[in-house]
């Protein structure tokens, strides 16, 4: 059995679009979908959108649209949708739902 990566419940991670940056995400284990700020999709020039998601939030359930996002979380390379929403106002601009994390790489540590 390969060894499991341990997350905590706050990552720094590589985005890599036009240019590359590094930002602090949010790991989610109760979001299905892995989701970005529509700001910052626009500034790293992700799009336009492969489709669009009906999704539940806290803020009530609309259609995002999804697109494909490249990144790096622990020394990982990992390409894969991002619904995108208005995050302004959230803490983390990035969340790391369960399409990533169920991909069997991680382990999540609330404690680290």
């Amino acid at each position: 059995m390969k060894e499991k990566l341990i997350l905590g419940l706050i990552e720094p991670v590589t985005i890599i679009g036009n240019k590359e940056i590094i930002i602090k995400a949010r790991i989610d284990t109760g979001a299905t979908s892995s989701s970005m700020d529509h700001n910052l999709a626009e500034e790293l020039g992700f799009g336009p959108a492969v489709s669009s998601k009906i999704v539940k939030s806290a803020s009530g359930v609309k259609k995002r649209p999804i697109v494909k996002v490249k990144l790096i979380l622990k020394n990982l390379e990992i390409e894969e949708e991002f619904t995108l929403a208005d995050r302004e106002h959230m803490t983390y601009p990035i969340l790391i739902g369960q399409n990533i994390l169920k991909k069997g790489h991680f382990l999540i540590d609330p404690n680290k």
